[in-house]
Parts: C-alpha cells; structure tokens; sequence
C-alpha cells in the first residue's frame, strides 16, 4: 500500500518559485512511492481548509512548498500532533529550512529529506492559540512589516528597502514594559524580539545562540542607539557578531509578556497580533522531517 503525503504548495511564494519547484520536486516523491495528495489554496484560508482534510484523512506527512508563512501555517494544524511537517523551500527568506540545513536551491534534494523521513522533534513558541517557529520581531523591524504591508508600489524585496529607509526617518526609541518570568522591567528599546529559533528575515542572526529544543525563548532588545549605528550593526545581524554591541541584551526565559503602544507584531514574517502579546515556550510541540 502506497504511503500518503499531503504536499501544499503556495503557488505564488518567491513570485511563482513555488508552482516551479513542486514541479521539481513532486517526480521524486512519486519515483519514491508516495502517494502525494497536492493541495493549492487559492488563499491562506483554503489553504489551511485542504490541509486540516488531508490530516483528517490520515496522511503520513504534511510538506509545505514554499515559504516560511506556508511552514507558519502547517505550524498552526501540526503542533502537538504526531503528524511530521515536511518543507520543499520556495520562499524568499527561508529561515526555518535554514534551521535544519535543507537545501534552498535544489528542490530534488530538499525532497529526498522527506523521503528519508527521519524526524526531529522542537520547541515552538505560542502566543493564546497562535504557534510561531522562528522569530517575534517587536520593534523597528516589525514597524518596516506594518509600513510595507500598507504600500501598494513597488513589488518585492524593493518594498520593504523603500519601507526600511521611510521608517528609518521617523523611527524613536519605544516605551517597552517586559515581564520576563517573575521579573518585571521598564525599558525604551530600538527593537525588541523573541526568539524560538535564532533567525528571520532570510538569515539575520538575531536571535543567535537560540536552541530550538531547550524549553527555553530567547529574549533579545537593542537599547537606543544613533541611526547611523543602527544602519551600520544591521549587517552584522547575518552572522551573529551584533552581539558584542554595547545595546545588546539577552535573556533566556520560559515565558515572556511584551507591551508597548503602537506596536503590531510580526512572526515567521506574517503579521501576528498588536502588542501586548504574551509568549511561552512549548517544548516538544512539532515533528520536522530532517537530515537525521
């Protein structure tokens, strides 16, 4: 009896890449033996319909093609379940197929992860009912999402550069009131995030040292700073050494509650919920299809 997968594909992720590698991938799954029960929604709602019916059904796996709002979604219907979350990287960032080395550029290869179907099991971070994997941004950085989010001119990455350098004009330092387990504290921060993973945004390091399977969230918020510096310790973001910036803080904790006016939230790059947003750490909570 041929084993049954669910492969949901978000045919329009990285402008059309996800219609163009679940072609790619889809042969090997099949030459494999699965029986692939495709899903394409025509919005993020019928997206989510197809794939609770295919778990209904009892497939073997759920494999998301796309990107990390398609891994954000699955995340929503896998959490606490058995049922492994499989991805065919087709996004822009990425960030999640980043955590478990799969590659971003080579769907038959990526396919062969989930053939081999070994499984890894994580943490995820839950705000009331809402599940994310990656990273909480809070800040600045979730202030250029809101921006971009309500332009309609220009398309892509340009958006977000135009809605990075517009904000970047206006942007203060925020009144933020953390609890961070039983401590309480008062602060005005550029950004603040909350990490599960390390990542976001295709690789910014952010939350750099996170463990995805230490029960733990890691906390992290840049003091106020100059502009200038802000543009200059960006870069630093990709591999980690913003650290040592003398803004830098760090906490480790298992729950944390964030509040500050005006602030809309961002998580695996999907628009989250406004502030204040309580946040715990669920250990244990997914399955992910990995290399071993």
């Amino acid at each position: 009896m041929a084993r049954e997968i669910a492969l949901l594909t978000n045919p329009t992720s990285g402008k059309g890449k996800g219609q163009r590698t679940e072609a790619i991938a889809l042969p090997r799954l099949k030459e494999a033996g699965f029986d692939v029960r495709r899903l394409q929604g025509r919005s993020a709602e019928d997206a989510r319909e197809l794939a609770a019916n295919a778990l209904r059904d009892g497939v073997e796996a759920l494999v998301v093609c796309g990107g990390d709002g398609m891994v954000h979604l699955a995340t929503q219907l896998l959490a606490g379940t058995d049922t492994p979350l499989g991805i065919i990287p087709a996004g822009t960032g990425n960030d999640v197929a980043r955590y478990f080395d799969i590659p971003r550029n080579d769907p038959q290869r990526a396919a062969d992860i989930v053939i081999g179907s070994h499984t890894r099991t994580i943490d995820l971070a839950r705000a009331g009912d809402k599940y994310f994997v990656t990273v909480l941004a809070a800040g600045f950085d979730a202030k250029v999402n809101e921006r971009a989010n309500h332009m309609k001119w220009p398309k892509g990455q340009m958006r977000y550069n135009l809605a990075t350098l517009a904000e970047l004009r206006v942007f203060e330092p925020v009144a933020y009131t953390l609890e961070l387990d039983d401590a309480r504290i008062n602060v005005d921060a550029m950004m603040v995030a909350v990490g599960n993973g390390p990542s976001y945004g295709g690789g910014l390091r952010i939350c750099e040292g996170a463990d995805l399977t230490d029960g733990l969230l890691d906390v992290v918020l840049f003091t106020p700073m100059s502009k200038p510096d802000l543009v200059r310790t960006y870069p630093k973001l990709f591999n980690g050494t913003h650290r040592s910036h003398p803004a830098y803080v760090h906490y480790r904790v298992r729950t944390v509650t964030i509040a500050a006016a005006g602030i809309v939230a961002y998580a695996d790059g999907e628009r989250f919920g406004g502030l204040p947003l309580s946040v715990e750490a669920v250990p244990g909570a997914l399955r992910v299809l990995s290399r071993s």
